[in-house]
């Protein structure tokens, strides 16, 4: 095992990190912009070293200055979070370059999954069924109409390099995709560097189930059972859970077994997640594989009694999987909310300055702010997340329910009335959402 770690990321990942690495005996390092020279990730490290000014292209995304923090620092491994150069090849080729340990998979494996063309491809060759779409990327309007003539109006304009449904757009009809075509490309070229977009099939009534795995560099490959993220603004994610409620147990066991089939035919290492998608009736579709962390795998962990990010260092370091399949037993049911610095209504960002918190108690809370935080309009506005566990989903339910009512943050809108409004309606309490309940829920009114 490595004895200094280096966290190049910020917020309540890096804080996330830093607790797992501190309890493991390790030394942490923090990276900062200057924006965050005050942030609480940049305390809790115990050595924090300046990447560069607030634009995350000059800091964040700043490999050289990120490697040159890690080579003055004298650590020997690099855990990226999420966002920012978590699944950026090219960064994780760099690290081991220079010598150093990425906590992540292989380069090759992140190139393969994040081009979401190849991903299609190379799961539909292992067997793992994939939503019916282009098989390769669409270059021009013209060969995109004939695509989406074939598949089926309506149809999602996806970005072959992209993630986190940045870029990704429903288009009812032909003058729809004409009209739209050339900004999604442009957008993906923003955003990606790739301007290549794909075509897929659109799934009414879908739910956004995905599953948790791991695997080392033995061959042994776990999964840690699903979540369901179908409550979504964006095609973002805003709460998950674990397991998927009123998931037919059938499906489920076939669900699990596809993605632990197309772990091993990539030849993964490290924790991931594929995600698919499941319509009514029941048929399951591969949509992406996350190699990296996700933001919700809390709600795992409060149901197996794993810590993912131990399993992470543990496996970069070379050490087999610590449980076998037979071992990891889901426990009750747990929720999680992304609590944004948004506007509930229009989802538009809230940058300005956190003037005081009040948190919640007997839950699990991944934040990273406290007051006097400035968040900035530079980075992802999430500012924590709320984490509740029950040995129902009920009890859970009433748990989340309790927690949002003791929430406070003042100085900037946040998105913690919608938050509340998901957890009273009807159809999540009952638990049959799919990824339109945004959509469909009455909007609550804006929040200071």
């Amino acid at each position: 095992m490595f004895r200094t770690l280096l966290i190049a990321n910020r917020g309540e990942i890096a804080r996330r990190i830093i607790r797992t690495a501190r309890a493991m005996g390790l030394r942490t390092v923090a990276v900062y912009s200057d924006a965050d020279r005050e942030a609480p990730h940049v305390r809790e490290a115990d050595e924090a070293v300046r990447i560069g000014p607030p634009p995350a292209r000059e800091s964040y995304l700043n490999v050289p200055a990120i490697l040159e923090a890690a080579q003055k620092t004298g650590a020997e491994a690099i855990h990226p979070g999420y966002g920012f150069l978590s699944e950026k090849a090219e960064f994780a080729a760099a690290v081991e370059a220079a010598g150093l340990v990425f906590v992540g998979p292989p380069p090759d494996v992140i190139r393969a999954m994040g081009d979401k063309v190849e991903a299609r491809k190379r799961m539909a060759a292992s067997g793992v069924p994939v939503v019916p779409g282009t098989p390769d990327g669409v270059r021009s309007v013209e060969e995109a109409l004939a695509a989406a003539e074939a598949i089926g109006y309506p149809v999602l304009i996806k970005a072959g390099a992209g993630g986190g449904g940045i870029g990704m757009e429903r288009v009812d009809d032909p003058a729809a995709l004409r009209e739209r075509f050339e900004a999604a490309s442009a957008r993906a070229e923003r955003f990606f560097g790739d301007g290549t977009l794909f075509l897929e099939k659109w799934i009414d009534g879908a739910r956004h189930v995905e599953v948790q795995l791991a695997a080392d560099r033995f061959g042994n490959v776990v999964h840690l059972f699903e979540r369901d993220c179908s409550v979504q603004r964006r095609h973002q994610k805003v709460v998950e859970e674990a397991p998927a409620p009123n998931l037919d147990p059938f499906v489920q066991a076939a669900l699990l077994r596809a993605a632990v089939l197309g772990a091993r035919a990539i030849g993964y290492e490290n924790v991931g997640t594929m995600e698919f998608i499941v319509d009514p009736a029941g048929r399951f579709y591969f949509i992406e594989m996350n190699t990296r962390l996700q933001v919700e795998h809390p709600v795992t962990e409060m149901i197996t009694g794993v810590d993912l990010v131990e399993w992470q260092l543990r496996i970069a370091a070379g050490e087999p999987l610590p449980w076998a399949q037979e071992a990891i037993v889901p426990h009750g049911a747990a929720i999680e909310v992304r609590l944004y610095a948004e506007d509930p209504v229009t989802f538009l960002p809230s940058p300005g300055t956190v003037t005081s918190v009040r948190w919640p108690e007997g839950v699990r809370l991944e934040a990273g702010i406290e007051a006097g935080t400035k968040v900035t309009p530079f980075y992802d506005p999430l500012l924590a997340k709320i984490v509740v566990h029950g040995a129902t989903r009920s009890e859970a339910l009433r748990r989340l329910a309790a927690a949002l009512t003791e929430t406070s943050v003042e100085g900037v809108k946040t998105n913690l009335p919608l938050l509340r409004a998901i957890v009273a309606d009807r159809a999540f309490v009952e638990g049959r959402y799919d990824t339109g309940l945004i959509e469909a829920l009455k909007r609550p009114a804006s929040s200071e």
